[in-house]
């Protein structure tokens, strides 16, 4: 059951990726870790480095994958992306925001700025 699991999230993961491709975005990195935690997708678009993370429901008997992340949930992928900017970008002055992707059966939710 775990594998396919692991296998459904990789695979919506995909579609997540994608689906921000198609709106422009590039996908920097895609499950970044460190000791924290992780992040799903990491992409840019307009100048901004927006950290992405991606939920899924195959039906909505316990609500809509976006409301999956919760107070805990923000606060690892927080300090995961204060981790990834700190190596990866000498500026302070580079804009990022917290986005979430969910994705209920077929239908993609983008909320920018969700956190």
């Amino acid at each position: 059951m775990a594998v396919n699991k692991r296998a459904a999230g990789a695979d919506k993961e995909q579609l997540a990726a994608r689906y921000l491709v198609d709106n422009g975005y590039t996908v920097l990195e895609r499950n970044f870790r460190n000791k924290t935690g992780e992040i799903d997708i990491i992409a840019k678009k307009d100048n901004y480095i927006v950290f992405v993370e991606v939920k899924y429901r195959s039906n909505n008997k316990y609500g809509y994958a976006v409301e999956a992340v919760n107070y805990r949930k923000k606060q690892i992928i927080r300090r995961v992306a204060q981790f990834y900017m700190a190596t990866r970008y000498k500026s302070c002055d580079i804009p990022c925001r917290f986005d979430v992707i969910g994705i209920d059966g077929e239908t993609v939710t983008h909320i920018k700025n969700a956190f």
